[in-house]
């Protein structure tokens, strides 16, 4: 039982700790908000997001999604579409003045952005199927139930210390340089995505 805990902790925190764009979005939103709370739908969005993810990879149910080629490419081509868009959005927003509300992005952008740069990355989804789908194998009945769930707990506990930690920053930086630079690289980040989403796509054809 232990050690299924800990695989779990330690696996679920060696996926999310490279800051992904699912990562930095999240981040960025923290810092972005006028308040904290304002935060609350990404941080939310996301969780729910991976814990979907997390699920499926353990219940095998992914694997099938995937290993249908028309399926696979209408997940890869809508998130495609919605990276670049998400991209051109967070690099063209200007958070000089964190008061303007504006800056901050709605809450149901905040869901809409998250979904896409969660569920429709196949970045994410191959590395839950990867990683915590083939490592779930090891585990039966209550132990597979305590791995799921401590890959579960960590994905939540971690969405809501980047948003804090945004948020910490944000308050720091009231000229708003810092999180300006953060949106340049938030943007390049995510078309890094919507660039590898290409390129498995013209490798399907």
């Amino acid at each position: 039982m232990l050690a299924a805990l800990l695989h779990g902790i330690i696996l679920a925190f060696g996926l999310i700790l490279p800051l992904g764009a699912q990562s930095v979005f999240v981040f960025n939103q923290g810092a972005s908000q006028p308040k904290f709370r304002g935060a609350i739908p990404v941080i939310i969005t996301a969780s729910l997001c991976d814990t979907l993810l997390i699920l499926l990879a353990v219940l095998g149910v992914s694997v099938i999604v995937l290993s249908v080629p028309i399926l696979q490419t209408v997940i890869f081509s809508v998130g495609l579409i919605f990276l670049l868009y998400m991209g051109w959005s967070v690099w063209n927003s200007d958070p000089a003045n964190l008061s303007q509300k504006e800056v901050a992005l709605s809450p149901k952008k905040q869901i809409i952005f998250a979904m896409s740069v969660s569920l429709l990355n196949p970045h994410a989804i191959l590395d839950t199927i990867g990683v915590i789908g083939t490592s779930s194998l090891n585990y039966v009945g209550p132990e597979k139930v305590i791995f799921t769930f401590a890959c579960i707990v960590i994905s939540w506990i971690w969405f809501l210390g980047l948003a804090i930690a945004g948020k910490i920053v944000g308050n720091f930086d009231t000229e708003g340089k810092l999180l300006t630079l953060l949106n340049k690289v938030s943007a390049i980040i995510i078309w890094g995505v919507a660039l590898y989403i290409a390129i498995e796509l013209y490798n399907m054809f």
